[in-house]
């Protein structure tokens, strides 16, 4: 019977994972487990959308999506400290702000301290503007943007076979609809005026 493999983690300060999608056709959670497998965080925030509570089905959530949260449930067992950034696809969670279990924090925002830097971490549907207004709006997308990812993954067998570079569908599609309904308004100026109020 062959031995198991063993490999060393590599250490790394401090891990941002976001928008995940737990849950979904397009998550990528098989290629997510293999990389916290060969990690070992000084912090791991998971920064908004890992669950997608907005596409949550009973019937759909395979063992790989669970392996993701094993994985999670090991770092914090491990004494690694979690942090849980609420996002727009699992603010349901916002309800539960600020609770704590173990190592495992559940919050809307974090300010870290590393080195003489303070860094504000936070989803970022606080600036878009299709999301604050037209939260409906925002809900088709997801479900419109989770069917491009199983249109691109088939786009991308066929290019993969004929020796094409791989072509992001949902990205482009994605960036030209953003484009069209958002606002004006001008991003960094309402980074920098929150940032200061933090």
């Amino acid at each position: 019977m062959a031995e198991p493999f063993h490999y060393t983690r590599r250490k790394v300060d401090v891990v941002i994972i976001s928008d995940v999608h737990l849950g979904t056709f397009g998550c990528r959670s098989k290629a997510l487990v293999k990389y916290l497998k060969t990690i070992q965080p000084g912090k791991l925030i998971l920064n908004g959308d890992i669950i997608d509570i907005w596409q949550f089905r009973k019937r759909f959530f395979p063992k790989s999506h669970m392996l993701v949260i094993k994985e999670i449930m090991n770092m914090v067992a491990r004494g690694i400290p979690v942090y849980y950034i609420t996002g727009n696809h699992d603010e349901l969670l916002r309800k539960f702000s600020d609770a704590r279990l173990g190592n495992f924090h559940l919050v809307d925002k974090l300010v870290l301290q590393i080195g003489r830097q303070k860094l504000w971490i936070f989803h970022g549907d606080i600036f878009d503007r299709s999301i604050q207004g037209a939260k409906w709006l925002a809900k088709i997308g997801g479900y419109g943007y989770d069917l491009l990812i199983l249109l691109n993954t088939l786009i991308n067998h066929v290019t993969d076979a004929l020796g094409y570079e791989r072509y992001s569908l949902s990205r482009n599609i994605k960036n030209s609809v953003k484009q069209a309904v958002k606002y004006i308004s001008d991003f960094e100026n309402v980074a920098a005026d929150l940032a200061i109020q933090q």
